[in-house]
């Protein structure tokens, strides 16, 4: 690809972000090599792992929309959702998304880490949205994920007042969910692929489909995933594990 770099590893996809010459900025062409990722994590659900490509000046997991090209987009360019239609597929994706962030996740960068379900950032993120200083707004999801993860006055503050939080300010909101050193992140993030990794994948999509589900579709969407799951083969295999274990503790 041409500003992605792929590596598929076992229930994993591990892709970083790569255009070190502008800073991992979101152009075009990355958001048509993203698209091209998620046709095939979803034909063939994996873990994903975002992250950036390391550039000349450390670490950074994206600057930011491609300000060159967003210079030139007009109102039918704006009503094509051209990054906000690739973020919400991206946070579709049947299994769970972690966004392993190093240096600036800014604009469009920081929109993309908050399309994942997980965030791990290192000691130098510096992640916000400073998109009104350009004469827009953060429209790619900011707007009302960013809500949902922190809470209105928190998302005010980054949103209106340009506030760019550490590494340490994100963690204290939860925004980001653990740091670690920079040559730690992506051990950090296969750990984390390593412990979803180990339950039954087909009750973690069903899972994060729910999670997504509209309030208004509680209980009875539950309940309908939880019939599916429990027709489930693996289901009954697991829980045999689980009582067969027990009872061997026991007869010690």
């Amino acid at each position: 690809m041409e500003t992605l770099t792929v590596e598929h590893n076992g229930d994993r996809t591990i892709v970083r972000l790569d255009r070190p010459q502008t800073l991992n900025s979101i152009d075009q062409a990355m958001v048509d090599d993203l698209h091209e990722v998620c046709d095939q994590l979803e034909r063939e659900p994996r873990i994903l792992i975002l992250t950036g490509a390391r550039t000349d000046k450390g670490g950074i997991f994206a600057s930011g929309a491609d300000i060159s090209q967003l210079r030139d987009r007009r109102r039918h360019d704006a009503l094509r959702g051209i990054n906000s239609s690739i973020f919400a597929r991206i946070a579709a994706l049947p299994m769970p998304v972690i966004a392993a962030i190093d240096g600036y996740a800014l604009g469009g960068g920081a929109e993309l880490a908050y399309a994942a379900d997980f965030r791990i950032a290192t000691t130098r993120v510096k992640i916000g949205n400073p998109e009104p200083n350009l004469g827009i707004i953060a429209a790619a999801g900011a707007c009302w994920r960013l809500v949902e993860l922190v809470g209105e006055p928190v998302a005010n503050e980054i949103l209106l007042a340009g506030r760019v939080l550490t590494a340490d300010e994100a963690l204290s909101i939860r925004l980001v969910g653990e740091v670690c050193e920079p040559d730690e992140l992506l051990d950090r993030a296969n750990a984390l692929a390593d412990r979803i990794g180990g339950f039954d994948p087909l009750a973690i999509q069903v899972t994060k489909q729910v999670i997504h589900a509209p309030r208004a579709a509680h209980p009875v969407i539950d309940n309908l995933a939880q019939a599916l799951l429990f027709e489930s083969p693996e289901k009954t295999r697991r829980m045999d594990d689980f009582l067969l274990k027990r009872n061997a503790r026991k007869g010690r």
